[in-house]
């Protein structure tokens, strides 16, 4: 559950940083956007590592 809100902030902060970018072209508002979902991919990768690893320490 708490997996889920924090990704669905993470996204939203990257979409109004886009939106940013899209309203004032400052490619700081593109880098940051960019930043957010690499780290976002990142965590998740991470997250889904963790319970692939909890269900082979079941199996074995």
């Amino acid at each position: 559950m708490i997996f889920r809100l924090l990704i669905g902030l993470l996204m939203a902060a990257s979409i109004l940083c886009f939106a940013m970018y899209i309203g004032t072209r400052q490619d700081i508002w593109r880098r940051r956007g960019v930043l957010i979902i690499k780290w976002t991919v990142i965590a998740g990768l991470g997250f889904f590592a963790v319970l692939v690893l909890e269900r082979l320490a079941l199996l074995l």
